[in-house]
């Protein structure tokens, strides 16, 4: 069937974020168009503020609408350990179990030369000038997901960072190989990093 335009549109847009296909969509669009006109518009205005007003920490990486992230700026979390992830979403999850209060570092991503990321693509420069500047900091845990990439940004990792005298550590195997730290429960999570191994 063809809807109007505006309806088609919103279709599209609905279908630009993951895991929306065609059916959710539409669904989505024509419960827009139930909404209050001022619900719309402020569903309107959080989009735009969340793309304008979010953006990268300087020390980390994670998303903040300052300079500094407050979890860099917390002095009362163990400024001894780093704990590196893809994304910022990975940080919620690990730090949402309470078994860790360290310091975070997010890649933006894991290195795949079939998709043309390689070591100046991550924040890898960023980690290693933190690492030099902070000797407070005494252990890496190195929290990529389970995958092939995420298993050699691991490793690269790893070899730059070890001749510091760093300890490099990964989460323990309490995540599935293949699986996302975003969708694993609370309980797999918390044994992974309390369980995590040298490398």
């Amino acid at each position: 069937m063809n809807y109007p335009e505006p309806i088609t549109k919103l279709i599209d847009s609905y279908m630009l974020l993951p895991g929306i296909g065609r059916k959710t969509a539409t669904r989505m669009a024509f419960y827009t168009l139930s909404m209050d006109k001022e619900d719309v518009k402020e569903f309107s205005d959080n989009l735009m503020s969340a793309k304008e007003d979010i953006h990268s920490c300087k020390i980390c990486g994670n998303i903040t609408t300052d300079d500094i992230c407050s979890i860099c700026r917390d002095k009362n979390r163990d400024q001894s350990t780093i704990l590196v992830v893809e994304q910022p979403k990975d940080i919620l999850s690990i730090d949402d179990m309470n078994a860790y209060n360290g310091l975070y570092h997010v890649l933006g991503g894991v290195l795949s030369p079939v998709d043309g990321v390689g070591p100046e693509n991550l924040n890898i420069k960023l980690l290693l000038n933190r690492l030099r500047e902070n000797k407070d900091v005494k252990e890496l845990i190195i929290a990529t997901n389970a995958t092939p990439d995420g298993e050699a940004t691991a490793q690269y990792l790893a070899k730059l960072v070890k001749p510091a005298g760093i300890k490099v550590t990964r989460p323990a195997r309490g995540l599935a190989v293949g699986s996302d730290i975003e969708y694993a429960d609370e309980m797999t999570l918390k044994s992974a990093v309390l369980g995590r191994r040298e490398i």
